[in-house]
């Protein structure tokens, strides 16, 4: 792990930040959620109007909203310095939503001038599909993950293309537990020794160190924990 990365993921926020999340609800938004508002962040979250997401926190203002739609997100830009997604969709979806809230949030933030983007993508997209593991790479993403993968690459492609300040952070497998700030990130081929998995709320504390720290700007990154963190995960 580089040096750079181990005091990005291990430092603690240096100031407040306000920005709008997309994907709020649950898996690593709500983990982002959770901890933006421990660290003091304020969150404008753009949430379904059916959303039952609690929104008694001081810091926290829900905006009923789609997220595929650009009017929407620049409402919940409003009055912030940047966006967060954590769009997801179910393996068989074939309505590409991470690509039309990838276009959806490009759009809203030319409109808004607000310039920084942080998104989830999945690690195996573009140039790491060659790192990962045999049976990942020649069964699982071709057999099982194929509309997911080609909806991540052109969600990428949307972002990258876009002149935004953005970082796209690539996960593989996902587990359940408490943010530990101990991960791998960043670590472009050295591959050697990753278990292939880390916890959403260390997908969220990555993301959050991205925007306090503004780090990896215009940059996709890989995470994932270490053998020697394997009871992290």
């Amino acid at each position: 792990m580089h040096e750079r990365a181990r005091a990005i993921v291990q430092s603690m926020p240096t100031r407040n930040a306000s920005f709008a999340l997309l994907g709020a609800t649950r898996g690593i938004g709500r983990a982002v959620l959770d901890l933006a508002l421990e660290r003091g962040h304020r969150v404008r979250a753009l949430v379904r109007p059916d959303s039952t997401l609690d929104a008694l926190h001081p810091n926290l203002t829900l905006v009923p909203g789609d997220a595929t739609n650009p009017r929407d997100v620049a409402t919940a830009l409003a009055g912030t310095e940047a966006l967060l997604s954590t769009i997801g969709a179910p393996a068989r979806s074939k309505h590409q939503v991470r690509t039309r809230a990838a276009e959806a949030c490009v759009e809203a933030m030319r409109v808004t001038g607000v310039r920084r983007l942080i998104a989830v993508s999945v690690y195996g997209t573009g140039e790491t599909r060659e790192h990962l593991p045999f049976f990942t790479r020649a069964l699982v993403f071709p057999l099982f993950l194929r509309r997911v993968i080609a909806d991540h690459e052109t969600q990428e492609a949307a972002i990258e293309r876009s002149g935004l300040d953005w970082t796209l952070v690539r996960p593989p497998y996902l587990t359940e537990g408490p943010p530990t700030g101990d991960y791998a990130i960043d670590f472009g081929a050295q591959v050697s020794g990753l278990t292939w998995k880390i916890s959403r709320a260390d997908v969220a504390h990555a993301m959050l160190g991205a925007l306090e720290q503004r780090a990896y700007v215009r940059s996709a990154v890989g995470l994932s924990y270490r053998r020697s963190a394997a009871a992290a995960a």
